[in-house]
């Protein structure tokens, strides 16, 4: 019930960091759902990597590449019906793909357990269906998100020269 109400708070918030703010509790309350599942291994990432890491370069997105506290404008008309026939013709669909592969996946699905040293293996090896790669795919665009905010949020004036450099 959290997450649902956080999440339309986040969407439908007219203030961004606001907005952010409730982005942060929809992800702590999922690593809590996580928690009640007993996944604590998935409750630890969520946390650490997304309710900390992710949420620390998104607010400081905001901070280089906009005005905190200015308002963000609400579009009216023809585009409100369009996103939300689009939203929910979205959701159907995805909720169609899920239905209909959940009922093939699950002969396949291992009644066995994982242990941590294999879920270690696993997620910091290099082989066949291990996923090194992507952690360190996911870090090389976080960096370059990173930096094109920095490049975004630099102010030229109209001789094309930088104003955030003292040296003018």
């Amino acid at each position: 019930m959290a997450i649902t109400v956080f999440s339309i708070m986040a969407v439908t918030s007219k203030l961004i960091v606001r907005a952010a703010t409730y982005l942060l509790f929809v992800l702590l309350a999922t690593a809590g759902l996580y928690m009640l599942l007993g996944y604590y291994f998935l409750f630890a990432v969520q946390v650490s990597v997304y309710a900390g890491g992710i949420m620390v370069l998104f607010i400081m997105a905001i901070f280089l590449t906009h005005r905190p506290g200015t308002d963000v404008r609400t579009k009216h008309g023809w585009r409100i019906g369009l996103s939300v026939f689009l939203s929910l013709a979205g959701l159907l669909l995805c909720g169609d793909i899920i239905l209909h592969n959940a009922v093939r996946l699950y002969p396949f699905i291992d009644a066995g357990t994982i242990t941590m040293q294999e879920m270690g293996t696993a997620m910091l090896g290099s082989g066949k269906n291990q996923y090194l790669l992507s952690f360190e795919m996911m870090s090389v665009l976080l960096l370059a998100c990173i930096v094109g905010a920095i490049l975004i949020a630099r102010k030229t004036n109209r001789n094309g020269k930088d104003t955030n450099n003292a040296d003018q």
